[in-house]
């Protein structure tokens, strides 16, 4: 993997409370899954790790959120997550959170926040 732009994605590419956008990110050096949704307008990224067991929570690649579109949901245990804060609120890991990640929209791009390394592979 090589490092590139802090360029994320393209605004139009999250609608409010369905499909995300993943990546990856450098989490101590090391690349790791990361994801971005959108959600009461604003984007929130999370490392893609539950805090139950470490697996990825989408169910197919970018699919976060349960059918209603308001909660984060990791397809292994059905562990609940509210996206703007990546707390749980039901499941195996009930009172923890998701690994935020800063990012932020901007003349219709989504970046990735200073001090983070993002990649391709």
């Amino acid at each position: 993997m090589s490092q590139i732009s802090k360029l994320i994605c393209f605004g139009s590419q999250l609608i409010d409370g369905e499909k995300g956008v993943r990546f990856n990110v450098g989490v101590n050096g090391k690349p790791q899954a990361a994801f971005v949704v959108r959600f009461g307008g604003e984007v929130h990224a999370f490392v893609n790790s539950c805090p139950h067991l470490g697996v990825e929570l989408d169910w197919e690649p970018g699919e976060f959120f349960d059918l209603s579109g308001v909660y984060l949901v990791c397809a292994t245990h059905g562990a609940v997550f509210m996206p703007d804060s990546g707390y749980c609120t039901g499941g195996p890991c009930k009172g923890r959170r998701l690994v935020s990640l800063p990012v932020r929209e901007r003349d219709g791009e989504i970046f990735l926040g200073e001090g983070l390394e993002l990649y391709v592979e």
